[in-house]
């Protein structure tokens, strides 16, 4: 089901989508007079592209911003200790998740009730109609059950990895500006503007020096620190005997940094991965920002596509500049993110890349 949900086809309906939520909030953070903080803003809009774009949930703003809040909650308190108190992080965890999956519930008998106007079929459409396809309608149970892991494998990680995009354009300005001209010179920018209809998955795809960037933001800041998976067969490691039926953590973020093909391991360096250099090419599990084996992340392709659409509207539609006197440390619990959240001021500009001041118009933006 899920290699249905993110196959080629499937993201290539999703994109233009993609792109209206990002437009959207990037227009939002232009218009704010004050420094936004760009964690807690690209959680707000990761969740926001997982429940408009990935789930096709047609929820109200206010409401939307509701159920961001609980959902936080449930995030927060999703790892604590399972001890039944009153007044315990998993007690509270628990609380939030019966109450968004009583709004989950509600958005799901909407969506089902609801189904005129719909012109791509969304992640949940496809679980449906998988479901279907098995001779097995799915309970309300398990379509909720669905739509969190999905809401899950969209958000967190996705959200971290935005902010370190942003940070990095903000320290490299050379490599914000590469970007550009690789914009240029496949048509995609032309006199401060995106083409229209220049943007399909294919081209995207094609933009090797982006891709680049990306794969280098995701090696130096993974979001996750690594894994668990369990031993099937019994096997010796460095002398030590390791027993079938054992569960052992493997960690990315130490693999990167000792993987002997990355070359000064602390430079972000987009070129490491470029046609002359392939620093991710040799051995199989040198880089893993996803995991690896066959229980890698199935919605890398959605997370690397969202991650490079933003990338591209960052670099065709903004001015952004860091709203603090030095940039923020960065902490690696429970995700990969700035302790300040980082500060940034952001600048909408015109058609020539000049700053303008936008009105309150501009912030509706389109309806997904």
């Amino acid at each position: 089901v899920f290699s249905k949900i993110f196959s080629h086809e499937a993201l290539e309906s999703y994109l233009p989508k993609i792109q209206l939520v990002i437009k959207d909030t990037l227009r939002a953070w232009s218009s704010d007079p004050e420094p936004i903080n760009v964690y807690h803003e690209a959680q707000k809009l990761t969740f926001r592209m997982a429940i408009r774009v990935l789930l096709g949930f047609r929820i109200p703003d206010e409401e939307l911003g509701r159920l961001f809040e609980v959902y936080q909650q449930f995030v927060e308190n999703v790892f604590s200790l399972p001890v039944d108190l009153p007044f315990s992080g998993y007690r509270r965890g628990i609380r939030a998740r019966e109450t968004l999956q009583k709004g989950l519930e509600k958005a799901i008998q909407e969506k089902l009730q609801n189904t005129q106007g719909k012109d791509y079929a969304d992640a949940l459409d496809i679980l449906i109609e998988s479901g279907k396809e098995h001779g097995k309608e799915l309970t309300m149970q398990e379509l909720k059950d669905g739509t969190l892991e999905l809401i899950f494998a969209a958000y967190a990680t996705t959200a971290s990895a935005s902010t370190s995009l942003i940070m990095q354009l903000l320290k490299h300005p050379r490599v914000l500006e590469k970007l550009r001209e690789e914009l240029r010179s496949k048509g995609i920018l032309h006199n401060g503007c995106i083409c229209e209809g220049s943007l399909r998955l294919d081209t995207i795809n094609g933009l090797q020096y982006l891709d680049c960037v990306i794969k280098e933001v995701l090696r130096l800041f993974t979001p996750i620190s690594g894994g668990y998976r369990t031993v099937l067969q019994t096997f010796e490691l460095d002398g030590f005997q390791i027993p079938k039926g054992w569960s052992v953590m493997y960690s990315i973020r130490d693999t990167h940094d000792t993987a002997p093909v990355f070359k000064d391991v602390d430079v972000f360096d987009p070129d490491r991965f470029g046609q002359g250099r392939s620093e991710d090419k040799d051995g199989r599990f040198h880089y893993l920002p996803f995991g690896g084996g066959v229980r890698t992340c199935l919605g890398k392709h959605l997370a690397k596509l969202f991650l490079k659409a933003l990338a591209i509207e960052l670099a065709s539609t903004s001015r952004f500049e860091l709203a603090t006197r030095t940039f923020p440390k960065i902490t690696l619990v429970p995700v990969v993110h700035p302790v300040d959240g980082l500060k940034v001021k952001f600048f909408g500009l015109d058609s020539n890349q000049n700053e303008i001041l936008t009105g309150t118009d501009a912030m509706l933006g389109a309806t997904v």
